[in-house]
Parts: structure tokens; sequence; C-alpha cells
């Protein structure tokens, strides 16, 4: 605890000064242009993978970056949702897993979850994910682990078109959506591409094209 205690100080002294006029920007609102719904592992730092700053990110996090369908229960994530995309307007979406989640181990182990009701309950989100990787590769074990991983963030993704405000917005090309995995040991970035189905590289999928308000590459 001593190094977060000292780390606010730091920030209070040397790096909120700096920045003065930023936060004085943003303590009058915010205009994000992304929704970013990540893992709550404590390895994955949004802004610092992106290299972005306060204000540019909404962050919604929980364990194994899991968007429950929409329904007529109202949850964090739900409301979330809704705020970004309705109220903020946001025009992206990305939904991010990453390497050794130790949510998806669970998803690929729930028997063992037994003590831990309510992360089992919360990974029965996922459960579409494993049955898509064991009847394609035949089995569930953790040698499916990366397939597990990538097949839950593209069911996010669907869960995700679920929601009204969301639904609306991709239909007029308001929002788009993009699923990523962070791989931590390397640092690279793999991005779903709709034209192939497959996870490739973050720059093979992009290039070097930067996100517009609009929801579509500039």
């Amino acid at each position: 605890m001593d190094h977060v205690i000292s780390g606010v100080a730091k920030f209070q002294k040397e790096v909120f000064p700096k920045n003065k006029a930023t936060f004085q920007k943003l303590a009058n609102g915010q205009n994000p242009e992304v929704l970013f719904i990540t893992c709550a592992d404590s390895r994955i730092d949004p802004n610092l993978v992106t290299q972005t700053g306060p204000g540019d990110l909404f962050i919604c996090r929980n364990a194994g970056n899991i968007v429950p369908p929409h329904s007529a229960y109202t949850g964090g994530m739900t409301a979330s949702i809704e705020f970004a995309v309705a109220a903020l307007g946001v025009s992206h979406i990305i939904v991010c897993g990453h390497s050794d989640c130790g949510a998806m181990k669970g998803a690929l182990a729930p028997d063992q979850l037994d003590d831990l009701p309510h992360v089992k309950e919360w990974l029965g989100h996922c459960r579409c994910a494993t049955e898509v990787v064991k009847e394609k590769e035949g089995e569930l074990s953790i040698n499916q682990l990366g397939a597990v991983t990538k097949e839950n963030v593209l069911q996010q993704l669907q869960h995700l078109r679920t929601h009204p405000a969301v639904a609306s917005k991709v239909a007029t090309g308001q929002v788009q959506l993009h699923g990523w995995i962070y791989d931590i040991e390397s640092g690279d970035v793999l991005c779903h591409c709709e034209q192939s189905n497959e996870f490739k590289l973050l720059a093979d999928v992009y290039g070097e094209k930067p996100f517009s308000k609009s929801g579509k590459e500039a």
C-alpha cells in the first residue's frame, strides 16, 4: 500500500502541475471516442497499452472482459455501455481479452469453481465460447486457453449487439466494434479481421490509418 500512497503524492506534486490545463478542461466534462471493455486483471493497463491519456477512453473492466447479453435485469455493464454509447456518443467499442487469462482458465474448468459461486455464475456468460471451441477441437483443456480467449472476445461482441443502444448505432454506422487480444509477454495486440475471420497483428488489420469520430477508419 505504501507505493500506492507515495504514487498519489508524486502525482499531485509532479504530474498534475505539468498537466493542469488538461485536468481543468476535463473537470467540466468528458468526450471519449472509445469504450474500452477489458479484463480486471492487474496486468492490463488500457491507457499504457494504447498510449492514451485521461479522457480518451471510457473503460469498463471485469473478470473475463464479459458483456452480459441485454435483458430486463439492469447491471453495471449494461448501464455503462448504454451511457457510453447513448450519452457520451463513443464511436468505437473495443473488447480486449488477454493472454494467460484466469477467467478463461475458470471457464475451461467450471467444476473447480464451487468455492467461488459468484465467479462461476459470472463465467456462465463465456459458456458459448467454450462450447464453440469444444465443437471445433473435440475437447476442452488448458491447451485450448488461447482458442477460448479469442472465441470469448467474439462472443462478447455478439452480446454487445443485443444491447439496443449499440445495435442501433452499429446499424447506422455510427459505432464500430473491435475485438482485440493483448499478449502480456510480447506486447503484441491481435485484432479480429472480419474479412478473414482471424485474429491478426494490429498493423495488418488497421495499417497506419487512425480512427475518425464517424466510427470509420480515416
